[in-house]
């Protein structure tokens, strides 16, 4: 087979990772792809939103099958595009991706189809969301309607914050025309849990439960990111709870959207909030998430290809995840700055230096000549595997130890929280 991966980020390298593994590969392509990337696949200078460009190479290459990381071109039609063409791609068609492209949309499903969310209201005009403020009692948060990298969400502790982040988003667009519409929810009260279901449209099987690590600084303070590390399995999430979720959760937005005329086939990603009365719903997302993928994919052992072609062709029922025992983490090393302004091209070294047990996936990066230099907010994630979270830590930031870039900046305290319920 030849496989094209689209994207250029963390999660696509460990996809291009795993993807590897699998016997049946013969040619592996990546676009645009990064550093790391461009040692284990070629990489193609195409734009993940140029969906003709990236359908007319997989014309081109004979590409068997493509199998798209983030959420842009879903949201744009890629596989809509490829179906088209008889071309074979994993993930949602447009339509059923728009779970991810409008959280107004979400929030609507969840509604119909009793699926247990925050309390919210939506809105078009900044005068009635502040109207709403006035009317209701903080924390809440607000969230940009549609596609912002992870950033478009605002906690507020209080009203002067939440007038603040309504100006923000609907008037000084920080977020782009996602902001055109607010979503304003109660504030949740838990603990955060990331649960990746691989769908047919009908069938699902569910990959263990990962917690991210969003907010930029160590204690969960400061501003969110994309995620600054993540591991697996997430003690937080029982087997109990797991079985919790896919009844009252991924399996009512499946039968949900089947119903709505948009059949989900890919990664429904539910990204959940543990509270006192059990998990609730903060965001879908409609693909694999960024870092959740890095442990989650380290701890299959399933072949990869088989589970999508089995999602592709309807017959997920068959099908057995295997995974392997013990647990992965993954540590982000980003540059000095971000979420905010960062400086890019820093040589990146220390990457020689192997441990035993860790993968280094690679997601700002590009190649200079010999030299991997960074080219990204968050540029490495440092992913290791052993028997249990608290080695597993131990390993990933031994092996963090040995990699330094100038302005280099990681969170210390990835994994913490699972230790806390061990």
């Amino acid at each position: 087979m030849n496989i094209l991966v689209v994207g250029g980020g963390g999660r696509e390298h460990a996809l291009v990772w795993k993807i590897a593994q699998s016997p049946n590969v013969d040619k592996l392509y990546c676009a645009p792809g990064n550093g790391g990337i461009s040692r284990m696949a070629e990489c193609v200078d195409i734009d993940v939103s140029d969906i003709k460009g990236l359908l007319q190479f997989a014309q081109k290459k004979n590409i068997t099958l493509t199998v798209v990381g983030p959420e842009l071109p879903l949201t744009l039609g890629i596989v809509d595009a490829f179906e088209a063409k008889g071309m074979r791609i994993f993930g949602p068609s447009q339509a059923a991706a728009e779970l991810e492209g409008s959280k107004v949309f979400a929030k609507a499903m969840m509604d119909k189809f009793n699926i247990p969310t925050a309390d919210y209201a939506t809105f078009t005009q900044v005068d009635e969301a502040v109207a709403y403020v006035h009317a209701h009692e903080p924390p809440m948060v607000l969230k940009a309607d549609g596609l912002a990298a992870g950033k478009g969400v605002i906690i507020c502790h209080n009203r002067a914050e939440a007038f603040d982040g309504i100006e923000q988003i609907m008037k000084d667009k920080a977020f782009g025309e996602a902001g055109s519409k607010l979503v304003i929810e109660s504030f949740l009260v838990g603990e955060e849990a990331s649960v990746l279901a691989i769908a047919d449209g009908q069938h699902f099987v569910v990959l263990p439960a990962a917690q991210d690590h969003k907010a930029v600084f160590e204690g969960d303070q400061g501003p969110n990111t994309g995620g600054m590390g993540a591991y697996a399995p997430a003690p937080l999430v029982t087997a109990k709870t797991m079985e919790l979720i896919g009844e009252r959760v991924i399996r009512p937005m499946l039968k949900g959207m089947a119903e709505a005329g948009r059949p989900y086939k890919g990664v429904l990603y539910a990204g959940l909030m543990m509270t006192a009365g059990g998990p609730k719903v903060l965001e879908f997302n409609c693909r694999f998430g960024d870092p959740e993928t890095q442990p989650l994919l380290a701890l299959l052992k399933s072949d990869i290809i088989d589970l999508f072609n089995d999602a592709i062709d309807g017959r997920l029922h068959q099908h057995v995840l295997e995974v392997k025992s013990g647990a992965a983490v993954c540590v982000v090393l980003a540059s000095g700055g971000y979420p905010g302004g960062y400086e890019k091209g820093k040589t990146i070294q220390g990457l020689e230096e192997e441990t035993p047990g860790v993968m280094v996936f690679h997601a700002g990066t590009e190649a200079k000549g010999k030299s991997i230099v960074t080219s990204g907010g968050r540029v490495l994630g440092v992913t290791s595997v052993a028997a249990s979270i608290p080695e597993a830590i131990t390993t990933a930031y031994e092996a963090v130890g040995k990699i330094t870039f100038d302005g280099a900046y990681y969170r210390r305290d990835i994994g913490q929280k699972a230790l806390k319920r061990l």
